[in-house]
């Protein structure tokens, strides 16, 4: 092939426009499989069925330069996470443990338990010093910032055992709103899990973001939390997860986070 049929080539394909010479080195394109896509033959099933975009445009064959650094893969519609040095943790949080890198008194603080990494990892939200259950822990600022921020409406749900018995209108009452001292609060979805004499198991899913907000309003309307846990963060669930112990999320589930906030 001539020198002019190559650079047409490399022209035709995502991310081949840019000269090579203006690539630093040890940042060159890489195929779909070593993108993290799948494997190679699955990659050809993939393209072979119009499954893979890069950059918003379909990939038409298999050997298709990316640079992961730079472009947006998506498979099926949905974008998956090919930077190598990227890195999404869950973890279950205890009670009693602070959401912070740090503690100046010296208490148990979720660094605690992320062992010895390499990455900076911010933490996504709060979670109150006695609330236990699931955080999200990444190096990705963009996605971690728009988990976090109340524009984006990220549902969060929590088992709450509270102090019974509980009115059956309760549900109503938490999704038709709660008046606080700084407003009014509402759950998005509200279910009475199990009830036991005088105690009761509920579950709420809300994407309000202010402080011990849980906590708050079923204090509020005489329900007081004896033991609060979140079980899910948008689509990430809990799951079996033991306390303390973290996770790699996995690469449906960012796709599932990158789709919940637009990315």
């Amino acid at each position: 092939m001539s020198q002019r049929g190559r650079d047409q080539r490399d022209r035709d394909q995502p991310g081949g426009d840019r000269p090579r010479g203006d690539r630093p080195r040890g940042d060159r394109p890489r195929g779909l499989a070593a993108a993290g896509v799948g494997s190679r033959r699955h990659c050809e099933e993939m393209i072979g069925d119009g499954r893979v975009e890069v950059d918003g445009e379909i990939v038409r064959r298999f050997g298709a330069r990316v640079d992961p650094q730079r472009q947006v893969i998506r498979v099926d519609g949905r974008r998956i996470p090919a930077r190598e040095d990227l890195v999404y943790v869950a973890l279950n949080k205890p009670a009693g443990v602070l959401t912070t890198m740090s503690d100046a008194r010296g208490r148990p603080t979720i660094a605690d338990f992320l062992g010895d990494r390499a990455e900076r990892l911010f933490h996504v939200g709060r979670l109150d010093y006695d609330t236990e259950g699931l955080m999200l822990l990444m190096n990705d600022g963009e996605l971690a910032h728009r988990l976090a921020h109340p524009r984006y409406g990220v549902l969060k749900t929590y088992l709450a055992d509270v102090a019974g018995p509980l009115p059956r209108d309760l549900g109503r009452q938490m999704i038709t709103g709660v008046e606080l001292s700084d407003g009014v609060a509402s759950a998005d979805r509200f279910r009475v899990v199990e009830r036991a004499g005088t105690r009761a198991l509920v579950e709420i899913t809300l994407h309000e973001g202010r402080k011990h907000i849980v906590r708050r309003m079923l204090a509020e309307v005489g329900h007081p939390v004896s033991r609060l846990v979140r079980t899910h963060v948008g689509p990430v669930a809990l799951g079996s997860l033991r306390p303390g112990a973290t996770r790699r999320l996995s690469t449906r589930e960012i796709g599932d986070l990158y789709a919940a906030v637009g990315l």
